[in-house]
């Protein structure tokens, strides 16, 4: 069986030393190919438009476009590429704009070369994945705690809604299976149609109608 293709990756950060250096550390994976770096999100934008990596390693505070208006563009286009937020900030307003924006991770810049790795690679793959950090200030929030079950929004069961908020955790149907105890294929099931009543075509959306619904965390 032929290995699967790099992950390519293209990098966006203002600062040349930290975009380099990220450059040179995911290029040191095997599965992963960065095949831009951009210094600002206008530049970001572009390259997605005309490189169609699978992820973007995103800063936030750029000039001339911010990290959260390229997200948004990129996620508009249609290309499909993913988007990693990695930033010096957390504050939850911050939080908020990029997952409202399409961002599918955000991590900051504490978090080291393996967690960055995994989240390039969760991203790829569709799943979502947070700092602990960012996890706990999302928790703390006002608004973010998920509502009694009675007023769950569009008709989500209590079992939908806790697959919702794990799916937002960044775990994966089968990591899901087991946290709940239940089969692979009841996870899918409630997956499906979860999916349905939110109105979501992917995992993707479906964090992003976490968050904005109060159920992730």
């Amino acid at each position: 069986m032929s290995e699967p293709p790099p992950i390519r990756v293209v990098v966006a950060d203002d600062q040349t030393a930290v975009r380099e250096g990220l450059a040179v550390m995911l290029g040191l994976l095997d599965d992963v190919d960065v095949v831009g770096e951009a210094a600002d999100g206008e530049e970001a934008v572009r390259l997605v438009a005309d490189l169609a990596p699978d992820v973007v390693l995103m800063d936030l505070r750029m000039p001339r476009l911010d990290g959260v208006e390229a997200t948004a563009r990129i996620v508009a286009g249609g290309s499909g590429t993913r988007v990693v937020v990695l930033t010096t900030y957390a504050e939850e307003a911050d939080i908020l704009a990029a997952l409202r924006a399409g961002a599918l991770g955000y991590l900051t810049k504490d978090a080291g070369r393996t967690q960055i790795a995994q989240a390039v690679r969760a991203a790829a793959a569709g799943q979502s994945v947070l700092d602990p950090a960012v996890q706990r200030r999302l928790v703390a929030a006002a608004g973010l705690v998920a509502p009694p079950g009675d007023s769950l929004p569009d008709g989500l069961t209590a079992r939908e809604a806790e697959v919702l908020r794990l799916i937002a955790a960044g775990l994966s149907n089968r990591e899901i299976a087991k946290r709940l105890y239940v089969t692979e294929a009841t996870v899918k099931s409630h997956v499906n149609r979860l999916f349905a009543k939110a109105g979501v075509r992917d995992r993707a959306q479906a964090v992003r109608y976490a968050y904005d619904h109060g159920l992730a965390g």
